[in-house]
């Protein structure tokens, strides 16, 4: 069954000193399942390589590898997002806008949400939803 993927867990596969059983998870799942990720997940993703460019984390080349990889993922992206219920999730949890995407997305299409931001978490437990790592 798909599931809803959040930059979060992304980025765990990036650094390798960033494991994350949940993110080990989610790309096990991806092996055999797709994933889908709200159009702001495709920005979120180059800018975190962007930054760690930056910081001498990561190369040009790691960054063009690490891309190219994952566009061999099964990762849909989504364009439409229900507006109201991601501004109504977004103030009934005090979440980014961004965040919201996720969780309306996970909600909308009733599958699991994958993601380390706590605050993300908290408003999927919250909404009773199922989360990667916990049962989903």
């Amino acid at each position: 069954m798909p599931f809803a993927l959040d930059a979060s867990i992304t980025a765990c596969w990036v650094f390798h000193d960033e494991d994350h059983p949940h993110a080990d998870l989610a790309l096990q799942r991806l092996r055999t399942d797709e994933a889908v990720a709200p159009s702001i997940w495709w920005f979120e993703v180059r800018n975190i390589l962007i930054v760690n460019e930056r910081r001498k984390r990561l190369t040009e080349a790691d960054s063009i590898v690490f891309l190219r990889d994952l566009s061999r993922l099964g990762i849909t992206l989504d364009r439409s997002p229900q507006e109201s219920e991601v501004l109504r999730l977004a103030r009934l949890h005090r979440l980014s806008v961004y965040d919201a995407a996720y969780l309306e997305l996970a909600q909308r299409n009733g599958i699991a949400l994958a993601t380390l931001d706590a605050d993300l978490i908290r408003a999927a437990r919250a909404e009773a939803m199922i989360l990667i790592g916990e049962g989903g």
